[in-house]
């Protein structure tokens, strides 16, 4: 599926060999290299009302996780210190040796990471919407009054880390369980379109995405962790905290600010999908923040 810059020209589309697989990505407009990290399940294409707001002053580039979207399925290396390094090695291979990072959901826990072991590379961070392994994320597995009634029950973790049951009852219902899970996290429900859609179950129907997407909630206890290793040093660069109000909100500025020296934060009227339901305000918010940093 095709995402356009502001010119309504497609962005390039490629695929590199990076640490032992293959990334699908997505490059396209002119200036400082920005990486945009989609989550699940989702894929690059989340971020294209972005691009075209970015692409008149950055050079974006939208690569497709490991396993998920068109790139490669590869047998491990799911969790986010393996998929931060896919990216490194991605813009490495790009000629692009300082670069910011936007992430959401797990793009978001990856971007940290990146940020973290790569702090001479990435100069500012943008953690949008995710809940970071061993910083409240399984807080929100707990079936408590509280948390169902806010909504915060984040009940697939459970599910999702049961080797083979997930697989057995997902597989033939891509379509139903990926529109139900995208809806029910969205404040606009009408911002995920059929077209969108569509791509989405496409690329989770294809061998190996659906093992792959379960692969990177399977590495999350590891991925705490590393995450509390990392947090030993916090993040000297900027960060951009960005929270959906009817989602998780302000608590990604705390997070944040437990692992970083430099934090603001901005809550947007949405739901999880924060690009796709209010794509104008997000970009806006990017880009005053981007603002902020000298051009190198």
């Amino acid at each position: 599926m095709l995402i356009f810059d502001h010119q309504g020209n497609p962005l390039r589309s490629a695929r590199a060999a990076v640490n032992g697989t293959r990334l699908h990505y997505r490059m396209g407009g002119s200036g400082e290299p920005v990486v945009l990290l989609h989550g699940v399940p989702k894929t690059g294409y989340h971020w294209r009302h972005i691009v075209p707001l970015l692409t008149p002053n950055y050079t974006v580039v939208v690569p497709d996780l490991r396993g998920l979207g068109d790139s490669f399925s590869a047998e491990e290396g799911y969790d986010t210190v393996t998929l931060s390094e896919d990216i490194a090695q991605l813009m490495d291979s790009l000629g692009h040796r300082e670069y910011r990072v936007v992430g959401e959901d797990w793009g978001a826990a990856t971007a940290y990471q990146l940020a973290a072991r790569y702090p001479d590379r990435v100069r500012q961070l943008v953690y949008q919407e995710a809940l970071l392994a061993g910083f409240g994320w399984e807080d929100t597995t707990h079936l408590t009054r509280s948390n169902v009634s806010q909504g915060s029950f984040v009940f697939h973790l459970g599910f999702f880390f049961k080797p083979d049951v997930p697989e057995l009852l997902i597989s033939g219902h891509e379509r139903e369980f990926i529109t139900w899970w995208l809806k029910n996290e969205a404040y606009n429900v009408d911002a995920l379109t059929a077209e969108a859609l569509d791509e989405y179950v496409r690329c989770y129907s294809s061998p190996g995405s659906l093992r792959a997407m379960l692969s990177i909630y399977r590495a999350s206890l590891d991925d705490a962790d590393s995450n509390h290793l990392a947090a030993r040093t916090p993040l000297d660069i900027p960060v951009l905290a960005v929270g959906g109000q009817f989602a998780i909100g302000a608590d990604t500025e705390r997070q944040m600010r437990e692992v970083a020296r430099d934090v603001r934060g901005i809550v947007l009227a949405t739901g999880h999908q924060v690009a796709e339901e209010a794509p104008a305000e997000t970009a806006a918010a990017y880009l005053e923040f981007f603002r902020t940093l000298p051009s190198s």
